[in-house]
């Protein structure tokens, strides 16, 4: 796999003209443009005839992450605007934990406008559930291109998620090139989001609508959910020539005793939502690979690192990967797991879980675009020549595609 290390991200440009990025969503969201790609053949439909393409009895997996409002904004007494964007909770480390702090709580951040923020607190005051607050950060060291910031309130009836609905604005992607809009609270989440965490939504998923997911269901298609927390490294450019210098970012995954069963029960017949839930799903393959060398890893040790699936070479089914991830939770009492991934999918990938995908069409020279083509054998450019030629938008609040390898 050693020619995957050196793919030339170069090769994965085509022209996309600004007016086709889609600045905002359709009314109704099930009205947009689907693109179906079946082994090859390309035809077009609306995303509401979705569980037409499906076949009755297999199985839809969803990320059901939650988009949180993660840019704070201080003003300093200068007049300077420092922007603060959460990237993952450290203190405690746990999403769940750190938004029902009450007093204080640490994150790794992103800071804007980091030059004009030397030293001293950043003090803002707000109204939350009706009682004042001032929330408080303090600048920590950097890690990498983020920092550790301190973060404490003086009302101890408030928690951090409070904090958040309040003095947080929803990051919207940067190529949309324009404010948040209030519309964007409810626009940018998907329907079934439930599991706060994400600074980026699962935007594959921003086409499903109840209507969508009940004509799903009287289908017999089995729906179920996974969770992994979107990062902002979702946008980073690949700024390397080679795929080899791009450092994938870490992400956080959560996947139920319930899911593994079904994914077990239908392996060879899964549709994976979105880039996310194809990186979920895949590495569950290769954390199940792992345990069978070692039985009794930790969590922590269970974490699928960026060259895993090219460095090694299991020859595990994917029942059987699937299998050893259930005994693995039976003999740590576990009803679900949580780990982490920096998978790295691209041309030369053997995908191991995922039949299907839907997903929508992504910027140029981008490591999903390098996921798409490792699914469909390298025809994507004959698909985006499509979408381009046939009045498709594109990206985050763009039409979307359904890929089929049957």
């Amino acid at each position: 796999m050693e020619a995957t290390r050196h793919i030339k991200i170069s090769d994965y440009n085509y022209p996309l003209p600004d007016e086709r990025i889609a600045k905002f969503p359709l009314e109704q969201r099930d009205r947009s443009k689907l693109l179906v790609y079946r082994n090859g053949d390309i035809s077009e439909s609306v995303f509401a005839s979705l569980p037409d393409y499906l076949p009755a009895g297999s199985l839809l997996v969803f990320n059901n992450t939650k988009v949180i409002q993660a840019r704070l904004h201080f003003r300093k007494e200068t007049g300077a605007l420092i922007e603060i964007f959460c990237l993952e909770p450290v203190q405690p480390a746990d999403y769940a934990q750190n938004f029902q702090q009450t007093r204080r709580s640490a994150w790794l951040c992103l800071v804007g406008n980091l030059k004009k923020w030397k030293e001293g607190p950043l003090q803002r005051q707000m109204t939350v559930k009706g009682q004042p607050v001032t929330l408080t950060a303090r600048r920590g060291e950097p890690r990498g291109t983020s920092h550790w910031i301190d973060f404490e309130w003086d009302n101890p009836g408030i928690t951090f998620a409070d904090i958040l609905e309040v003095f947080g604005e929803l990051p919207i992607p940067p190529y949309l090139n324009r404010p948040t809009q209030e519309s964007d609270k409810q626009t940018y989440q998907t329907v079934y989001s439930k599991i706060k965490g994400s600074v980026a939504a699962p935007t594959a998923g921003l086409h499903f609508t109840t209507e969508v997911l009940d004509a799903l269901r009287t289908k017999g298609i089995h729906l179920e959910e996974v969770t992994l927390h979107v990062g902002a490294g979702t946008f980073k450019p690949v700024k390397s020539e080679e795929i080899e210098g791009h450092e994938m970012h870490t992400e956080y995954i959560a996947v139920s005793r319930h899911t593994m069963e079904q994914l077990l029960a239908h392996a060879g017949n899964v549709t994976a939502v979105g880039t996310t839930s194809v990186r979920t799903l895949e590495s569950l393959y290769y954390i199940g690979a792992a345990l069978s060398e070692h039985p009794d890893a930790s969590e922590e040790e269970l974490h699928v690192r960026q060259w895993t699936p090219y460095d090694t070479a299991p020859s595990l089914t994917a029942q059987e990967a699937l299998r050893n991830v259930l005994d693995y939770l039976d003999r740590h009492g576990l009803d679900t797991l949580h780990t982490s991934t920096q998978i790295i999918i691209a041309p030369g990938y053997e995908y191991r879980i995922v039949n299907r995908i839907v997903t929508n069409f992504h910027q140029p020279q981008s490591t999903l675009l390098l996921l798409v083509s490792a699914f469909v054998k390298g025809d994507w450019r004959r698909i985006y020549d499509y979408a381009l030629a046939h009045g498709f938008r594109f990206l985050s609040y763009g039409d979307s595609s359904l890929l089929i390898n049957d």
